[in-house]
């Protein structure tokens, strides 16, 4: 990663949706989130995207989400980028205060929700009014991302839109919800020769999405195997048959995002110690109730999750020992 003239850090690789644990009362557990830092930080993450919808952000006061990205901003202590949004309001003074709480924290990026620039679904020329309103009333030496995030609905931006925001200067990142390869790859081309990085937050083209340009992935299974995602992105020419098995088992895993996440991810973190508690403010509802034999998905998750990072361990280990001037074993 190399420092942007507006000192922003190039956001690219393999960027955790940071999840938010709670405690059984329902507030924040920073204990729980410090630990789950380092597991990111652990598990191959080149930069952390906090407050983001996997965090709860539309469950979370101003003051929790300024307070948030401020506590993994100083957690982090510049090891890997931080960026950070809790962009959900739909008036424009409380979206500048709270873009401006989180570029308070020391992010080096602070992201922008797609459809809170267009709101009332009115289109091109509301967004790109709104977008000029808002950044003249945010710092202007401020990084900034994208985010197409579902919630409360999906706003892909068309190639004008996206072309209107790359034509600033002033965004270093896009997380793609297009969940469509060919979409990525016009984006890719289309933000050549800026500081615009795309990242397809889909687990179905991940790795094709790599393939054809995409600067890295930010999807929601970051949230339990990134640094297989990371050895897809970084080591795949290794051991193509490797990759192309590796990549299948990413897609069926991603499938159980429908089963209750981020109560899913929860579990699994309370399950590895990360926190205790899989409290969520954005479910209310038993997800073992609704969704019978959770346990046993995630089991096979977790051990396949396992069985690749052990087959990862393997192969590092022999192109180690194959290579010139490596100790050899007596047989």
């Amino acid at each position: 990663m190399t420092d942007l003239p507006n000192s922003g850090a190039v956001i690219e690789g393999i960027v955790p949706v940071m999840l938010t644990p709670f405690d059984e009362a329902g507030a924040i557990d920073y204990a729980g989130l410090e630990r789950l830092i380092e597991w990111y930080l652990a598990h191959g993450s080149d930069a952390l995207f906090a407050v983001a919808q996997s965090s709860e952000m539309q469950f979370l006061s101003l003051a929790e989400r300024r307070a948030l990205a401020r506590f993994v901003v100083e957690r982090v202590a510049g090891r890997v980028p931080v960026v950070a949004s809790g962009h959900i309001s739909a008036d424009p003074d409380a979206q500048a205060e709270e873009l401006n709480a989180a570029a308070e924290s020391g992010a080096q990026g602070v992201v922008l929700v797609t459809n809170r620039l267009d709101p009332e679904r009115k289109g091109t020329e509301a967004f790109l009014a709104n977008l000029k309103r808002l950044l003249a009333r945010l710092p202007a030496d401020l990084p900034l991302g994208l985010y197409e995030c579902p919630a409360p609905y999906r706003r892909l931006l068309s190639d004008d839109e996206l072309k209107a925001c790359i034509d600033t200067g002033r965004f270093v990142m896009l997380k793609d919800v297009s969940c469509d390869l060919p979409t990525v790859k016009r984006r890719v081309k289309l933000a050549e020769g800026s500081p615009l990085k795309i990242l397809n937050a889909n687990a179905a083209i991940a790795w094709d999405a790599m393939k054809a340009g995409s600067a890295g992935f930010n999807g929601v299974f970051t949230n339990f195997h990134p640094d297989l995602y990371q050895w897809l992105r970084t080591e795949s020419a290794t051991d193509p048959a490797l990759a192309e098995e590796l990549s299948t088992f990413l897609v069926v895993a991603a499938v159980s995002e429908a089963l209750g996440y981020p109560a899913l991810a929860k579990i699994y973190h309370q399950r590895i110690g990360t926190f205790a508690s899989t409290r969520c403010r954005a479910i209310d509802y038993d997800v073992r109730e609704r969704f019978w034999a959770l346990d046993a998905v995630l089991d096979r998750i977790v051990a396949g999750t396992e069985h690749f990072r052990a087959r990862i361990a393997a192969r590092r280990a022999a192109s180690a020992a194959a290579r010139p001037g490596a100790p050899r074993r007596n047989t």
